[in-house]
């Protein structure tokens, strides 16, 4: 019985001794909450930019696994993948918001359309849709590097209106912003003090 007291005890020795060995490697506690607390405050001041946008253009913000996804106003005619002039303020606050806080986001618009028509007709009027959203970003000011364009067509199990066309289709017919990373928030350029090199 004392005997295993003594290996126990050695043996719990021996783990501390090598679990303080391995610890002079890793990340100090307060870096580590430091960085958490950051990588927090660059999320939710995405996620308030994002819900303001969605307030001002009544569209839809939803958040799934980190990465946030904003249903936009932007609709398309049947058969049609030319972005409407009144789908445009949304995107231009949504480039500005971008461009302004999280300059190195990863952005993906993602193209849908109603299931009217063949599903390779649909899966390619669904990119030239998310196209048409991705060139008008770039053109407001984005890096092309940073916004991707892919299409999931007529897709079943991503329609609104299950089954619709025509009139009652319009809210398949759409595009879809995700940022998929959010990159890390910018400071207020004014706050910054200036530096000569």
């Amino acid at each position: 019985m004392i005997t295993r007291t003594f290996r126990n005890a050695g043996l719990v020795v021996a783990l501390s001794a090598v679990g303080l060995a391995g610890c002079s490697s890793y990340i100090k506690r307060e870096e580590f909450d430091s960085t958490i607390a950051d990588l927090r405050a660059t999320d939710q001041k995405l996620q308030s930019q994002i819900d303001s946008l969605s307030q001002k253009h009544d569209a839809l913000v939803t958040q799934l696994a980190g990465r946030v996804r904003v249903e936009t106003g932007a609709h398309f005619a049947t058969g049609d993948a030319t972005l409407n002039d009144q789908d445009k303020p949304l995107l231009d606050d949504f480039a500005r918001v971008v461009k302004e806080s999280h300059s190195d986001a990863l952005i993906t618009v993602e193209g849908f359309t109603d299931p009217a028509g063949s599903a390779a007709a649909n899966r390619r009027l669904g990119l030239q849709r998310a196209q048409a959203v991705r060139d008008y970003l770039v053109s407001s000011g984005l890096g092309a590097e940073q916004v991707r364009a892919v299409s999931y067509g007529e897709d079943q199990n991503r329609q609104v209106r299950a089954g619709a066309v025509g009139e009652g289709g319009r809210d398949n017919r759409r595009v879809s912003l995700v940022v998929d990373y959010a990159g890390v928030a910018q400071q207020n350029a004014a706050a910054a003090p200036e530096t000569s090199g």
